[in-house]
């Protein structure tokens, strides 16, 4: 070949040729021949066939094109230094079984020796690709997904981070109804700003997800608008990200309307920056001949229709705050204490919550299992007071780098915590991660200014802990209480700990406005029959309000006189 170039054409499997591509002498630039995959079992009909000038096989290049955009065939001329065909190579797409290569490669072969009839192969192999396919979805009706991590390399105890941070991961697409194929782990210098993996390294993923027949990248970072579209372009791949898994996750299992409110809210906020569709006809769709302005494009209307969207589900959540108000407002009228269990998620609150108040709220060994806040009572006994009765709340769990629209939203749900006279925090004793979930809950804590209110650390699931192992956390947490939630003997020393934090509540619960002067000093009861007293209206008035109660102003009523009977 004079030129030393790549020349090709794609070949629609009529015969008809549908492109000619020259490229340089070690690759080609495919067209964009539509990015989107072809339908289900599906190739999409075009083989490339085209020459390689320094007498190579089949490259990288040429194998992920034939994965990635389901090309029929893949098919390499070498040509000698004189430009005279010599031998091909071919490749083409195969079922194949998990873990094996998504493809078939022949070759060498001299020109003249191959006879192939593609279109009985390509007809055989995409009815097998659909018997496959049926069968993957009923497997895994959510997707089959590939875990992608990428870390800094020169960040501290970089190795269990990642680990952590992938198994986390695995939880949360587990929680999903996501099927997990594999993991991918890459150490980076700096993360790629436009695919966070690289060209060379996203090409490994993409050829990773065809051989395991995986149709989703999770990455376990929060990626720009631009990286997710960069990425999916690429992989022609559904692409999300950690946010987007636990937005998902909030979506499936939030059941109140209050709950349900929020979880649209934050995927709203979430999904706005992301509507970056491209108008390419810049037609306007409203305005013209006898509207004002020039209109709106598709886009435009999206967007201010989310807008619209996110100020009316705003103004919902308000309502349902001044609701959850007024129910706060009427316990502390009554003087019932209140204690939040609050923690990382899977930790066991809402087992926890069930043991103790005989409740019957959903507890599953999943992430996220509880959205809404739930309430329950509990009568716990102290010396001098008897039996009382204390209110207690279970709480959304806490995770760690949780999604700012996503904890913008549901910081009401912890306005119970606010109000909260104790809070239960509630760890997994099992868990090597166990101090950063700590952490991660103080810090969530203190971002919700709950950092003042009294606390006290309980580490669950103790019955999966060795006796050496429990006495060692014992020794180093001695405040703590450890127990197990599934075990109602081992819940007794918590309540009593409760009893006691909220002994010096219930002391000042006894100061009624009947016992109560205006200073609020405590007034003993007279041993001898009170005379009638003279209290006017508005000291009545200040009396009741310092007690919590809502009172109307004093109105004067004319005198009269009393009825005969």
């Amino acid at each position: 070949m004079e030129t030393g170039r790549q020349v090709g054409a794609l070949v629609h499997r009529s015969g008809q040729v549908d492109y000619v591509i020259v490229g340089d002498s070690g690759k080609l630039m495919l067209p964009d021949i539509g990015r989107l995959r072809a339908a289900e079992g599906r190739f999409r009909g075009l083989r490339l066939i085209h020459t390689h000038v320094r007498g190579e096989a089949l490259t990288r290049d040429d194998l992920v094109d034939l994965v990635r955009l389901r090309l029929d065939l893949v098919c390499a001329i070498q040509i000698n230094a004189r430009g005279e065909a010599r031998s091909l190579h071919y490749a083409y797409n195969i079922p194949g079984e998990e873990g094996a290569l998504p493809y078939r490669e022949h070759g060498p072969t001299p020109i003249g020796q191959e006879r192939v009839h593609v279109g009985e192969l390509m007809s055989g192999l995409e009815a097998e690709f659909a018997k496959r396919t049926r069968g993957r979805a009923v497997r895994a009706p959510a997707g089959r997904a590939l875990l992608v991590h990428v870390a800094d390399k020169s960040e501290r105890d970089v190795a269990r981070r990642a680990d952590e941070s992938v198994r986390e991961l695995r939880e949360l697409a587990r929680t999903a109804g996501v099927e997990v194929v594999d993991t991918i782990v890459q150490l980076r210098e700096r993360v790629d700003p436009k695919t966070v993996l690289g060209k060379g390294k996203l090409d490994d993923v993409i050829l990773r997800s065809m051989q395991l027949d995986s149709d989703v990248l999770i990455f376990d970072r929060e990626l720009t608008p631009a990286q997710a579209s960069a990425i999916a372009k690429e992989s022609d791949l559904k692409v999300i990200d950690r946010t987007q898994l636990i937005l998902d996750i909030f979506a499936q299992r939030a059941e109140s309307k209050d709950g349900k409110v929020q979880v649209e809210l934050a995927q709203l906020k979430y999904n706005m920056p992301r509507l970056v569709m491209k108008d390419d006809s810049l037609s306007r769709l409203t305005g013209g001949i006898g509207g004002r302005g020039p209109g709106e494009t598709k886009l435009e209307i999206g967007r201010r229709r989310a807008k619209e969207r996110v100020s009316h589900l705003e103004a919902q959540l308000k309502k349902f705050g001044r609701q959850r108000e007024q129910r706060r407002h009427k316990r502390t009228r009554e003087g019932v204490p209140t204690v939040a269990i609050v923690g990382y998620t899977n930790a066991g609150k809402s087992t926890l919550l069930n043991t103790l108040t005989g409740a019957d709220v959903l507890a599953e060994d999943k992430l996220f299992a509880t959205l809404d806040t739930r309430s329950r009572h509990l009568k716990v006994g102290w010396a001098g007071y008897g039996d009382r009765e204390v209110v207690i709340s279970d709480t959304v769990g806490f995770i760690r780098s949780l999604p700012k629209d996503l904890f913008a939203a549901f910081r009401a749900t912890f306005e119970e915590a606010s109000d909260a006279d104790l809070l239960l925090v509630v760890v997994d004793a099992t868990d090597d991660a166990k101090q950063e979930h700590i952490a991660t809950t103080e810090s969530l804590l203190e971002e919700l200014g709950l950092q003042d209110i009294p606390r006290v650390l309980v580490f669950n699931k103790i019955e999966l802990l060795a006796p050496i192992d429990r006495a060692l956390l014992q020794r180093k947490n001695p405040d703590a209480v450890l127990l197990s939630a599934t075990q109602r003997e081992t819940t007794r020393p918590l309540v009593e700990r409760i009893a006691k934090e909220l002994a010096e509540r219930w002391t000042e619960s006894a100061k009624t406005p009947e016992t109560m002067d205006l200073e609020g000093q405590v007034t003993p009861p007279s041993e001898e029959p009170a005379e009638d007293a003279d209290v006017s209206a508005s000291t009545l008035v200040e009396l009741l309000r310092r007690a919590g109660r809502r009172v109307r102003p004093p109105r004067l009523v004319e005198e009269k006189a009393p009825r005969r009977v």
